[in-house]
This record gives structure tokens, sequence and C-alpha cells, in this order.
């Protein structure tokens, strides 16, 4: 099948409007670390749009201001820097930053004349709360998709070939049908319509990317194009 390709990085940069930089005073450190955003994959949002001929959409303003891959009445849309704001504040940020992100990235689908395969960049922590993850690269989805489940089974098989070394799980380090975009646009396109696809890339490549992204890229197009 035929997919037109939408690639996304939520978390793709740790920007502070001006007029919200005090909430931020002396974080300096906190916005650099991956409470503030996803290193790398905006990197690897924009390599990937070069191979496939597409120009990736990204939200840059900090999650620690609102959480664009969180749903509106996620306890997390809001951070320990923001959640003290009061309701018109919080409106605010849903109206200037959380809204137009998100619209724009419905826009691209709903303008779509074919199914859409969205491809939504991460990027997560090796070792988390004392302990080293097992998985380098993370293919998010959800099982009960024949559609996801089918293109992820390729995707791995292809990574496997080309970067035998790399450790490709399903669902790792967290569950494709858990709160996030994805599964927020799941519920309004079905599986013939839309297949979400959260790539998980482990922050120990950032700094030396290359062979990652470069066998995500391949693998892709040949699952695209056999």
């Amino acid at each position: 099948m035929s997919y037109a390709v939408l690639i996304t990085c939520e978390h793709a940069g740790n920007i502070v409007p001006e007029a919200y930089k005090l909430l931020f005073d002396q974080s300096e450190d906190v916005l650099h670390s991956h409470e503030g955003w996803d290193p790398g994959a905006w990197h690897v949002a924009q390599y990937l749009g070069s191979q496939l001929n597409v120009t990736p959409l990204g939200c840059h303003t900090t999650r620690l201001l609102i959480e664009a891959n969180r749903s509106l009445h996620s306890n997390q849309l809001f951070s320990r820097y923001t959640s003290h704001l009061n309701d018109e504040e919080k409106k605010l940020l849903i109206k200037d930053i959380y809204n137009p992100y998100r619209q724009s990235v419905q826009h691209k689908i709903e303008e779509q004349q074919k199914p859409v395969l969205h491809l939504s960049i991460h990027s997560f922590t090796p070792v988390y709360q004392g302990k080293e993850r097992k998985v380098d690269l993370g293919l998010l989805y959800d099982p009960e998709r024949a559609s996801e489940h089918r293109f992820c089974r390729s995707l791995k098989h292809e990574l496997a070939c080309l970067a035998p070394g790399l450790a490709v799980l399903d669902n790792e380090p967290y569950l494709g049908i858990d709160d996030g975009f994805t599964s927020y646009l799941r519920s309004i396109y079905d599986d013939s319509q839309y297949l979400g696809i959260e790539i998980e890339i482990s922050q120990k490549f950032v700094g030396d990317l290359g062979k990652v992204q470069q066998a995500l890229g391949q693998g892709i197009i040949k699952v695209l194009f056999p």
C-alpha cells in the first residue's frame, strides 16, 4: 500500500518564549536535560525528512512549559514549573502553543489523499532510575492495529539486516497505546486511514547519530518501496 509520510517531533526543542523566562530562572540545566526536550530527536526527524522528501513538523517550545505529547486531561500536561499557573494562564498556553502545533499536524493528515504513515520521533534516557535500559531503538505502536503491527514487523526485520547490533524492541521503553499524540490521532482515524508509529532512540547515540539514523532511513525506505 502507498502512504503519505508525515514526520513529527513533539519535543524538538527547549525554547522558552520571553513572556515565560522568569518561570525558568536558574533552571538552565533542567531545560537542557531530557526533562526539557528530547536531545537528538529533531536531528533524526530532519534526516529522515531529507531521505523521504518530507518536511518534518516540530514543537520547539520546551515540554516543561506545556507537554505537546499529552492529552488535555493528562496530569503531565503542565510541569512543576507551570502547574501552579491559574486557569487563564494555562488556557493561554494551550491556545498559543499546544493547539497550533497539534492542529498543524492534523491539517497535514486531513489534506492527504491517501493513508498517512505518521512517524513521531522521540529519544529516551539510556539509564532510568539507576537501571540501564536494554533497548537501543523502540518501535511504539498499537498491536491491535493490523497496519501498524505489519509496518513495525517489516521495519524491525530490515533493521536487523542493516544494523544487526542494534537492540530494536517493540513497545519499549514505553507502550505505544499510552497517552500520547499518536494515541489521540488513532481515536480520530481508523487503521485504513492512519498509522501512528513512535520511534524512540536512546540518547546514548546523541553526538554520533549517523549509523542509527542511516539504518532507520534505509529501513523505512525498504519497507515503503520494496
